[in-house]
């Protein structure tokens, strides 16, 4: 039960350190790549508002008025100045006007006037194309279009990335040892504490055993002394309920505290014959009782200890069962599970109440007390049980119907 608490410590601590960690990272990147292209958009338009042909004649007059160019901003930086534009002016028909290529033995102008051509038969006016950032402008007259290397602030950005990845890494590696501690230390009172319960409920079991077997020896003295008798038999009941309790508790404290020897059983066999005895009890109670148990289903675990989880789950059924109704029992293997599932019709149950079911001491029905010797502890003893050979316990109410499974592994 701790281990499982110190798990969900753990990963709900990882699941917010790691969602901070990718959400830090997305905004920054983000953010990083939003402003590294408009920045570069922002140069290219500034470079290719600034253009000017080499030979203005070659091209005839304009036949719309040349666009403003506006207040220059990137030409103020440095950065401007340091990058490289590759530009390539080009008339509407697609003709080359001019190439201005600085960078020769990175690209080559037939490279440039093929992107030219294919940005112009795409109809975009900017994006990115083989490494290279474009920009595409009507100067009147011709088309421009520029071009700039992105290559250095890439492999920059990937190499942060990287090198973030790396340390992001080691410093979430670190932060999940952090929290298996943290998660130790919060537990440790709340398993110590739950510790000292048990040893408690065991200690105090064993402690009244004594003065209930003498209670009952001088009752029992008592009624051969005087005979029937009002008082001494509300004694003797009272006292076979409280060893009852006591049984229970130290059985829940045995369960929990000892590790019980374990084999390979034929489980189908051990069902079979824990529910054959209930029979006579259904007969009673008018209950039409049905079994389908699949053979030679064979599981690893303690036999005693299973057989008390089959007989608390029969039993629970027949008592909460309405007089008249049915119950059914099926064993079956599923993959590599075998399901041991006990249906009886009763009363709804809540959702609330699901949650509480296997809790000691709990009864759906207080009204009833501890008649029929329940006290609230089958439940918790079967789920102990369960849980001891390495299986699960769930229950499900619907449509009426009240359903408990046990899964446990299969073995061969």
């Amino acid at each position: 039960m701790f281990k499982k608490s110190r798990r969900k410590i753990v990963a709900s601590i990882m699941s917010v350190l790691v969602a901070l960690w990718v959400g830090t990272l997305a905004v920054i990147y983000s953010c990083s790549y939003f402003e590294m292209e408009k920045q570069n958009r922002g140069m290219l338009r500034e470079h290719a508002f600034r253009y000017a042909l080499s030979q203005p004649e070659v091209v005839p007059p304009p036949a719309k008025p040349k666009p403003e160019f506006g207040n220059p901003r990137y030409s103020d930086m440095p950065l401007f100045w340091l990058s490289t534009f590759y530009t390539v002016a080009m008339t509407y028909e697609g003709e080359i006007i001019e190439i201005r290529n600085p960078q020769q033995k990175l690209h080559s102008n037939e490279e440039l006037e093929s992107l030219a051509g294919e940005i112009l038969s795409g109809g975009t006016t900017a994006g990115v194309k083989n490494n290279l950032v474009y920009y595409v402008l009507d100067k009147g007259g011709y088309m421009l279009f520029t071009f700039k290397d992105n290559t250095v602030i890439n492999e920059s950005m990937n190499t942060l990335f990287r090198y973030t990845l790396i340390f992001g890494g080691a410093a979430i590696a670190a932060l999940f040892f952090l929290a298996v501690y943290l998660a130790k230390r919060i537990v440790m009172p709340l398993e110590e504490s739950y510790r000292k319960q048990r040893q408690f409920i065991s200690d105090a079991g064993h402690e009244l055993k004594t003065p209930i077997a003498v209670v009952n020896a001088n009752a029992e003295l008592l009624s051969r002394e005087y005979g029937e008798n009002q008082w001494v038999c509300n004694i003797q009941y009272e006292n076979g309920r409280m060893g009852a309790l006591v049984g229970q508790l130290l059985e829940l404290a045995r369960t929990e505290n000892v590790s019980a020897p374990k084999e390979r059983l034929d489980f189908s066999r051990l069902v079979t014959g824990e529910a054959l005895p209930f029979e006579s009890a259904a007969f009673e109670k008018e209950l039409k009782f049905h079994y389908n148990i699949e053979e030679s289903l064979y599981v690893f675990g303690n036999g005693n200890q299973l057989k008390q989880v089959v007989s608390i789950l029969l039993d629970n059924a027949v008592s909460h069962s309405e007089r008249g109704g049915e119950i059914s029992c099926s064993l079956k293997r599923e993959r590599n599970l075998v399901k041991l599932s006990v249906i009886n019709k009763g009363e709804e149950i809540s959702p609330e109440q699901m949650e509480n079911l296997f809790e000691r001491f709990y009864r759906r029905d207080r009204a009833r007390n501890s008649q029929g010797g329940h006290y609230g502890l089958g439940l918790a003893i079967a789920k102990a049980v369960v849980t001891a050979q390495g299986g699960d316990i769930k229950a499900v109410c619907r449509d009426g119907k009240v359903k408990f499974v046990v899964s446990l592994p299969y073995r061969k």
